[in-house]
């Protein structure tokens, strides 16, 4: 496929393309079907770049390049590789089902409703995609004022404003260090080639992995980006706007936040690469800040009686391990972590959605109140039962060649580390089987659950197609793994280096990024 064609550019603003589109569509029913049609087109569109990616080639592809602020050589520029050419697909398969679980619920200021939820699909695609790192700050920003809204106008808790205001609050807290860190890799590079501060900032991801960063600035600079990240993962401590959102926000609106890991990611491609020997000199960290992660996750967890609560501190608690997984620094590690980031688009957004469809039901999701549940609804208790073994890992679904992967990777890092890691895996299994019991096979009291409808054909095919991906990934899990290989290679290697003594190289001239990514 030819990098000159803007591919890229065509997922990201595709979307947006769709927003404006509402604003002349007056029809209520017409406003969620040209929605539909934007959302299954963006699925498409992003398979089409799926199947055009070279999973064979280092470096990035589809490249597209061009001066946006030349004064500061800031730059439009987009690309992808092994690490984020998945999360295109999952992305726009997300959106594609909050669109279709949204279609009865969301009746007030419908037309604005799914005009956000495309803006805020647009966004995400560019921060996957986004290798200039101000033009990926600004896709990071503007996730906030969509969520802001969705979260306080559409929400079904009393403090659903609340909410709203406490994640963008944390957002913008965890922008600051984010942004300084960026700063200072721009004046790292200026200072490198011997350039001034104004003209010979740097801030393309190519470029900026060909820069050297000094060992004594290392450190701040991974700590700031590091923090910055953390945040929106979330990792312990700046978790408690995600339990806050999960029980205040719409169900479809917390599947997206429990399913788009763009903290974790974030982590993965740039503060790692970037700064690698220091996250070589200070990998204690992430694995530290992970255990506690994971183990806090799990054992709060064990304690929630409402599902929306429980997915929540599951999905923190997963992330613990993913970054245990990726603080091993190994192959088997971080193959499992892009691999498990993966999962989570489909797993917990389907599971928080059947929460959601729940809770459309019976007005609750605390176990007290749905006692009985397989007997009225046998289609969506079989769903919710798969996806919760993917959750746990049990073989045959997509979780068990993720956190097998994960598990040997931190087992290679750190054996008494993994231990608690392999302990907490009982405990997962705990808390999801500990609330199916109650929820879905306890005694039948309720008049409302004897009355509750099963999922209709909508909802049904809703959830199909990543029933489906949970089986097909479980059993073939090479067709992901495959397509990271190359990268994490490359990913790697530039950990290896790290390892090795420290040395500066100022003779060294970079040059700009060649047509495939790589930087000479």
């Amino acid at each position: 496929m030819n990098d000159s064609f803007p591919l890229l550019s065509m997922c990201l603003v595709w979307p947006i393309f769709g927003a404006l589109a509402l604003i002349f569509v007056r029809d209520r029913y017409l406003a969620k079907c040209v929605a539909l049609l934007v959302a299954g087109s963006e699925l498409l569109l992003s398979i089409f770049v799926l199947a055009g990616f070279e999973s064979d080639r280092e470096g990035f592809q589809l490249l597209e390049d061009h001066p946006w602020i030349p004064n500061l050589n800031i730059h439009y520029q987009l690309g992808v590789d092994g690490i984020s050419i998945l999360f295109l697909p999952m992305t726009a398969l997300v959106t594609l089902m909050t669109v279709l679980a949204g279609w009865n619920t969301v009746q007030r200021l419908s037309r604005f409703y799914l005009a956000l939820i495309l803006v805020l699909e647009s966004v995400t695609i560019g921060v996957f995609t986004a290798l200039d790192m101000v033009l990926f700050f600004l896709f990071w920003e503007l996730t906030l004022p969509p969520l802001f809204f969705l979260i306080g106008l559409w929400g079904i808790g009393a403090e659903r404003r609340h909410a709203g205001m406490k994640y963008t609050l944390f957002m913008l807290f965890g922008g600051v260090p984010l942004l300084f860190g960026i700063i200072l890799l721009a004046i790292n590079h200026a200072e490198y080639v011997g350039g001034s501060i104004h003209q010979d900032l740097a801030f393309s991801l190519p470029l900026l992995l060909a820069t050297p960063v000094a060992h004594d600035l290392q450190p701040v600079i991974f700590l700031l980006l590091v923090l910055g990240f953390a945040v929106k993962a979330p990792l312990v401590p700046f978790h408690t706007w995600l339990p806050s959102v999960a029980m205040e926000a719409p169900t479809q609106i917390g599947a997206l936040l429990l399913a788009l890991k763009l903290g974790v990611y974030g982590i993965v491609r740039f503060a790692i690469p970037l700064t690698p020997a220091a996250a070589v000199e200070h990998h204690w960290l992430l694995t530290i800040v992970g255990a506690v992660t994971l183990i806090y996750g799990a054992l709060i967890a064990l304690r929630q009686s409402n599902l929306r609560s429980l997915l929540a501190y599951s999905s923190i608690s997963h992330v613990g391990l993913v970054m245990m997984g990726i603080a091993g620094l190994n192959q088997q590690g971080i193959q499992g972590a892009i691999m498990q980031l993966f999962n989570f688009t489909i797993v917990a957004s389907s599971l928080m959605l059947m929460a959601g469809m729940i809770q459309q039901r019976l007005d609750s999701t605390d176990w007290i109140h749905l006692g009985g549940l397989a007997r009225p609804m046998p289609r969506l208790t079989a769903l919710f039962f798969l996806f919760a073994l993917s959750s746990m890992g049990v073989p045959g679904t997509n979780g068990f060649p993720a956190e097998l992967l994960l598990l040997l990777g931190a087992f290679k890092a750190n054996s008494a580390l993994a231990m608690v890691a392999l302990f907490t895996a009982v405990l997962a299994a705990a808390y999801m089987l500990g609330f199916i019991k109650r929820a879905f096979f306890g005694p039948l009291v309720r008049d409302a659950v004897i009355r509750a409808q099963d999922l209709r054909s909508r909802e049904l095919l809703l959830l199909m197609l990543p029933a489906v991906l949970v089986l097909v990934l479980g059993l073939y899990p090479q067709w992901t793994m495959s397509r990271q290989e190359p990268t994490l290679r490359a990913w790697l290697q530039r950990l290896d280096q790290a390892a090795m003594p420290f040395t500066d190289s100022p003779s060294k001239v970079i040059e700009k990024p060649s047509d495939s990514g790589e930087v000479k």
